[in-house]
C-alpha cells in the first residue's frame, strides 16, 4: 500500500505518473510498504546545499537520501535527484538522461530500504540488485 507518494519536479520534463509506476513496481518486488515517500528533482546548487546542510560536504551530488522511520520494511522518506547531475552522469556512463534517472529513483529506494553502498562488499551487492531492477523496467520518466 502506498499511502502518500508524492514527486516534486523543477524540470516539467520528468512525467510524475511514470516516476509513480515505477515506484510501485520496485514496491511490489521488494515487498515493502510506503508510508510516506518524497522524491525531488532539483538542481545542483540545491542539492548542493542540502549535501552541505545535512551532511557536511561541500559540493554537488546525484542523488541524497533520507530515511525518516528507520524502517526498512515501512518506507517514510524524503529522496532527493540532481537533475543537472544526472545529466552528467549519463554523458559520463554513456546512457540515455532516461535511464540514469530511473537508475536514481532504484538507488534512492534501495538505500531506504536498508542497502548501504559505505563499504565496498555492500556496493557491490547494491549494484547488483540495482542494475537488476533497472534492466528490468522500460519506463520513459521523460
Amino acid at each position: 500500500m502506498i499511502k502518500n507518494l508524492s514527486v516534486t519536479s523543477n524540470h516539467s520534463i520528468v512525467k510524475k505518473a511514470a516516476v509513480h509506476k515505477l515506484v510501485k513496481f520496485i514496491k511490489n518486488d521488494l515487498n515493502f510498504k510506503i508510508d510516506s515517500l518524497i522524491i525531488n528533482f532539483i538542481n545542483s546548487d540545491q542539492i548542493h546545499k542540502i549535501n552541505k546542510k545535512y551532511l557536511s560536504h561541500d559540493y554537488s551530488t546525484d542523488i541524497i537520501t533520507f530515511n525518516y522511520s528507520g524502517s526498512n520494511s515501512i518506507l517514510d522518506g524524503e529522496i532527493f535527484i540532481s537533475y543537472q547531475d544526472a545529466q552528467n552522469n549519463a554523458k559520463k556512463y554513456e546512457v540515455s538522461l532516461n535511464e540514469e534517472l530511473k537508475r536514481l529513483v532504484i538507488h534512492g529506494i534501495l538505500h531506504l530500504f536498508g542497502y548501504d553502498d559505505t563499504k565496498e562488499s555492500a556496493k557491490k551487492n547494491m549494484k547488483t540488485v540495482e542494475n537488476e531492477l533497472t534492466n528490468k523496467y522500460n519506463f520513459a520518466l521523460l
